[in-house]
């Protein structure tokens, strides 16, 4: 008896060491016991890291940044702890919290474990627990929990029922109309992402409509990604759709240069509009050939040249070898408002 005695204390010894360290004041030794999360729950069992773990976990969500850091890590690796996937919304909770914090990095850390959770789901677990998890942090008080919840909807919309889909896309035109200006951005951040797995009727009912308003946002941010998601968009659209959707984007493009300023231009809409003039899709690619002047001349002029060098002439000489026919009315247009030279050399003009 006396040995039985003995086991049980002994089975005991793993949490109350969690719980000892996790109420210390040195950081350190708080820190040092959430990276040994995965050892505790080997020592506990599947069972009593469900029941006694997770929940203590959930329940204890006040610490350091990095403490929660590195919280939220480890319990993307923990589905196998719990049990397996049939266990996977055990780990919901606590991740769901952590999602909320005020710290954009452990937010972050908490979306990307909260999406290898989610691929464990099943449809019905994901109907069960994911989705209404989406649901209320797309509907929080605070805009970080608004905001989180921009990075779940493309994880569980395929594997989910047409109603559910519904109240997802509902939730989402929400957050692109949000009030606030981060919310707004983390939306136009996703909005690509989400329309890979939309289907293309509620693409261009739903996802387009809403990629009109972000393209006009009133945040020059907000309108700079809208730009990028148009790439992701324009390649799902059929033929006769994308001319008129890409067209006006780009258009935008160009305007943008002028709204914010050089230094967000050459970091951000550079890439953006090379991967437009690379695009798979050869109307997407035209269309981009066709601001190619446009573009070009809006760049600032100490920069001009190095950004035309470097990141527009290597797409440019692509598309001259292009087989389809549209891009080639580009080379009407000089890229330099002059003749530049570097190392000797004249550069052609048009090219």
């Amino acid at each position: 008896m006396a040995a039985s005695d003995s086991a049980g204390d002994d089975s005991l010894y793993p949490i109350a060491v969690l719980i000892d360290e996790l109420k210390n004041e040195d950081v350190q030794l708080r820190l040092n016991s959430i990276k040994k999360l995965s050892t505790i729950a080997l020592a506990l069992g599947v069972e009593r890291t469900r029941t006694e773990l997770i929940p203590f976990l959930t329940e204890t969500i006040y610490d350091e940044d990095e403490v929660l850091l590195a919280l939220a890590e480890q319990l993307g690796q923990f589905i196998t702890l719990v049990g397996g996937p049939e266990y996977a919304f055990y780990l919901l909770p606590p991740l769901e919290s952590l999602a909320t914090v005020e710290e954009t990095v452990v937010r972050d850390k908490a979306v990307e474990s909260l999406r290898i959770v989610a691929q464990q789901h099943s449809p019905t677990d994901l109907e069960s627990h994911f989705v209404p998890l989406v649901q209320r942090l797309a509907a929080g008080d605070w805009f970080t929990t608004r905001t989180s919840a921009c990075g779940l909807f493309s994880v569980c919309y395929p594997r989910i029922s047409a109603a559910m889909k519904g109240e997802l896309r509902s939730h989402f035109r929400a957050l692109c109309q949000d009030d606030t200006p981060m919310v707004r951005r983390a939306a136009a951040t996703k909005l690509g992402e989400l329309a890979q797995v939309v289907e293309l009727e509620y693409l261009k009912s739903d996802l387009i409509p809403m990629f009109v308003n972000l393209a006009q946002d009133e945040q020059d941010s907000v309108r700079l990604l809208a730009v990028e998601a148009c790439v992701s968009i324009a390649t799902l659209l059929p033929q006769e759709d994308t001319e008129q959707l890409v067209m006006p984007t780009l258009r935008q493009c160009t305007e943008l240069q002028k709204a914010v300023g050089p230094e967000i231009t050459k970091t951000d809409l550079v890439p953006a509009f090379q991967s437009l003039l690379k695009d798979t899709e050869a109307e997407v690619r035209a269309a981009a050939a066709n601001k190619v002047k446009d573009f070009c001349q809006n760049l600032d002029k100490a920069h001009q040249e190095n950004i035309i060098m470097t990141n527009i002439l290597p797409c440019v000489k692509e598309l001259v070898a292009d087989p389809n026919q549209h891009e080639l009315e580009f080379e009407k247009a000089p890229l330099f408002s002059r003749t530049p030279r570097r190392s000797g050399k004249s550069i052609r003009r048009g090219v």
